[in-house]
């Protein structure tokens, strides 16, 4: 069977400027074996697929074009009519059915177990005269520009391949009977010389470019039957990737898809041996739970055991080009995603998690605010959460005796070092956003030092206590505003304010200050304090910190309702905070920057567990989740809260062009799910619940350090005088009349303490003091001073 003779070098180097594919996906996979590849689903067609890492996007999308040849065509992603199926909920193998009036296309679409191949069968039904065509966009090595592609011939396979950098991709086509099934093939620069260009301008394809490149390229091959197995393969050279295309199209697609299913049922039947909840006769919901449950697994890298990526997606990902995205590794996420796989009883999972945040921790105790797999910093903020976060996956680890010998204690020693010596003031909020005092990263610190504890020795194991109920008790202090003109629009004495800034540590005025927004235009990008809430004060009752029925928390839960919550088709749900500008323009286009911030999924997760903590039903909270997810059961990180805008696929209640599937929104999925069953928040640490069973602790004594400059203290309070070096501590309460000096002690966390009693003083006295460092026996050159009161 002849076919055409490539043609010279297309034409329109180097492309239109090179974008992802939309966040909008219907599912994701993987294998479970040796295959080193994980691929998304997006609009009925395969979208970004990934290799040989989980951070690495290798294409753009593999889609399929319908034609006739006589001036009929169709690209079948602009078909809404649809539907995606499984074997069974949580198993990665898909059937994917495109309906036209005149035909029907059906896709099976799993990766080969053994090698780093994904297969797609193709059947197509209808007219006699219409044949299939397939678009591949690569992205090579996580790029859509410098690539380059040809149509290449190795022993008796021709294939489309690109290549940039050591990655080389092969794309062959083949029949039952093993024959090569490619008829017309060519290269072409994205949006002047592809195929789809071909089809727009000539209503069939008639080029036939025999290579592109470097820029911005693109392949399309016609396949000459209606039934057709593709391989998507990939290596460090053309000869290793059509091998290993060849090999898994030669074994038949039946085989691969049943190892497929058989897989993942173990990995299910495994889990669920260890499970610590089953829902019962909730059957809608259970599938949610096994679907979130593949999720997590998905997300998870095959060297890099238990590194786990945020989303195998980029979020408004066709107006951008950038190579980050969401698949980079947060310890926020891979902690929120392992408390998840510790609920479902994916133990070892969760093991690898905590050894792969133990081996990237840095050496004064942080991790990097995010990074790719290999430990490489991304973004460098400083989030004390991240910090607390990997201590907590390792008390949880330790309560469901599932340890197993891990050597984790110099890890917990070293993070609860840094919380020790930066804290209280955290240089991001969870949102990766503002400094300041945030109750959930002081919750998440607060619930870390007391876990720490379990893990550490004398004196560090007092210190961390100590530091965790002065913390707890200076919560309400740093971040709780009372009579404001917000607080009597709506009929409450006070609430926690999402961030504080960090000067509210000794001066509640700052409440009132100004602190900024971001992802809104200069004219908006800020605001008050205390007029921005959000429901990070929920984490102080999720940890055990405070009672659902404490008087502040219930106040602030009435705040944050009328703020923040939307009534949508699928249920409330809840925005992170008023005037967030991170999400689509008012018109729906995509976040450039700026924009308005849309409600989150995950925030209705983190109020149904207040919800359950408060003795309310929260089944109805786990419904709201499921009811917003796409056709393959992903959650989105955000839904649209306005009317629907179809030219750009937005419709109320269902997903926006952010990240989806959000994996720490799955795994909030997974822990509801389990704390519905439990009666109690799943992930609450027990030695946190056991010291404060939710109660404010009493504290003895008041801080003063360099980075908390206090400038006055309650008579009969000890002063606490923290630094990072040891030093002699010279002190007088009389206007140095007399004087004392004080060695400081180590707390064995890095910083050094003395104690000044002031029981005796007169109020209005004044405490001076200095410093001699020891290490270069200097004196500070400056006096300090706190005030009795």
């Amino acid at each position: 069977m002849s076919q055409p003779a490539a043609e010279s070098d297309a034409p329109g180097c180097p492309g239109i400027p090179p974008t992802w594919s939309s966040s909008a996906k219907d599912a994701v996979g993987t294998a479970l074996s040796g295959s080193r590849v994980w691929f998304t689903l997006g609009f009925g067609i395969v979208n970004e697929v990934f290799y040989p890492h989980v951070d690495r996007p290798q294409i753009r999308d593999l889609g399929f074009i319908v034609a006739d040849g006589k001036g009929f065509w169709l690209e079948v992603k602009r078909l809404e009519s649809y539907t995606i199926q499984t074997p069974a909920p949580g198993i990665p193998a898909y059937t994917i059915v495109h309906r036209h009036a005149r035909f029907t296309l059906e896709l099976r679409i799993c990766p080969d177990a053994k090698r780093d191949v994904l297969l797609i069968e193709a059947n197509l039904s209808g007219d006699d005269d219409l044949r299939l065509y397939v678009l591949l966009a690569p992205h090579v090595d996580g790029h859509g520009d410098d690539n380059r592609c040809r149509i290449v011939t190795y022993s008796r396979w021709r294939a489309l391949s690109a290549t940039r950098n050591a990655t080389t991709l092969a794309l062959l086509a083949m029949d039952e009977e093993g024959r090569d099934m490619w008829g017309n093939v060519s290269c072409g620069y994205a949006g002047v010389s592809d195929g789809w260009q071909d089809f727009a301008r000539n209503g069939a394809m008639t080029w036939n470019y025999a290579a592109a490149g470097p820029g911005n390229v693109a392949l399309m091959g016609q396949v000459l039957t209606r039934h057709a197995h593709l391989a998507l393969s990939f290596g460090e050279c053309i000869e290793e990737a059509v091998v290993l295309g060849a090999g898994s199209l030669c074994g038949g697609f039946e085989e691969n898809w049943q190892q497929a299913i058989e897989q993942w049922q173990r990995w299910h039947e495994w889990a669920e041996q260890r499970s610590s909840f089953a829902l019962g006769e909730h059957s809608e919901l259970a599938r949610g739970v096994a679907i979130s449950a593949m999720v997590l697994k998905t997300h998870q890298d095959k060297v890099y055991a238990g590194a786990t990526v945020a989303s195998l997606s980029v979020p408004w990902g066709q107006s951008r080009s950038e190579g980050g995205g969401y698949h980079l590794v947060w310890a926020r996420d891979q902690v929120e995603s392992a408390g998840a796989l510790l609920a479902i009883g994916a133990y070892r999972d969760a093991r690898d998690v905590l050894r792969y945040l133990i081996a990237t921790q840095q050496p004064d105790g942080h991790w990097y605010q995010n990074q790719w797999l290999d430990g490489t910093p991304y973004w460098q903020g400083l989030q004390l959460d991240e910090v607390g976060f990997p201590i907590l996956l390792a008390a949880a680890l330790k309560e469901h005796d599932a340890l197993r010998g891990m050597f984790v204690a110099e890890m917990v020693r070293r993070a609860a070092t840094f919380i020790a010596r930066e804290g209280p003031v955290t240089g991001q909020d969870r949102w990766e956003e503002d400094t300041g005092l945030n109750p959930f990263t002081l919750a998440v610190c607060v619930a870390a030092l007391v876990c720490a504890a379990e893990f550490l020795d004398e004196p560090a194991r007092t210190y961390a206590l100590e530091l965790a109920d002065h913390w707890n008790a200076r919560i309400e202090d740093w971040t709780y505003v009372e009579q404001t003109p917000l607080a009597v629009r709506l009929g409450v004495p006070g609430y926690y304010v999402r961030t504080a800034p960090p000067l509210a540590r000794d001066a509640r005025a700052a409440l009132c200050a100004t602190v900024p927004i971001k992802n809104r235009p200069a004219d908006e990008n800020s605001a008050a304090a205390d007029e921005i809430v959000g429901l990070e004060f929920l984490e102080l009752v999720r940890l055990g910190l405070r009672t659902a029925g404490d008087a502040k928390i219930a106040d602030s839960v009435k705040v944050a309702d009328a703020l923040l919550r939307v009534d949508l088709p699928t249920g409330p749900a809840w925005h992170r905070y008023p005037g967030d500008g991170y999400g689509e323009h008012e018109d729906g286009s995509p976040y450039d920057g700026t924009g308005i911030g849309r409600a989150w999924p995950l925030l209705t997760g983190e109020r149904g567990h207040y919800a359950l903590a408060a003795g309310e039903d929260p089944i109805p909270y786990l419904r709201e989740m499921a009811a917003t997810t796409s056709r393959g059961g992903m959650l989105p990180e955000q839904v649209w809260d306005r009317a629907a805008i179809p030219g750009h696929f937005l419709y109320p209640g269902l997903p926006t062009g952010g990240a989806m599937p959000l994996v720490w929104a799955h795994g909030e999925f997974i822990k509801l799910a389990a704390s519905c069953v439990l009666g109690r928040p799943f992930d609450r640490p027990e030695v946190v619940w056991q010291r404060y069973h939710g109660r404010v602790p009493v504290i003895p004594w008041r801080s003063w350090r360099f980075n908390h400059r206090r400038a006055a203290i309650e008579r009969g309070k000890t002063l606490r005088i923290t630094v990072l070096d040891p030093a002699t501590v010279r002190y007088t309460t009389d206007d140095w009349q007399t004087q004392r000096d004080v060695e400081t002690r180590d707390t064995g966390l890095g910083v050094h303490i003395v104690d000044i009693a002031t029981a005796a003083l007169a109020p209005g006295c004044t405490i001076v003091f200095t410093f001699h460092w020891r290490a270069g026996g200097t004196w500070e050159g400056e006096n300090f001073s706190v005030r009795v009161e």
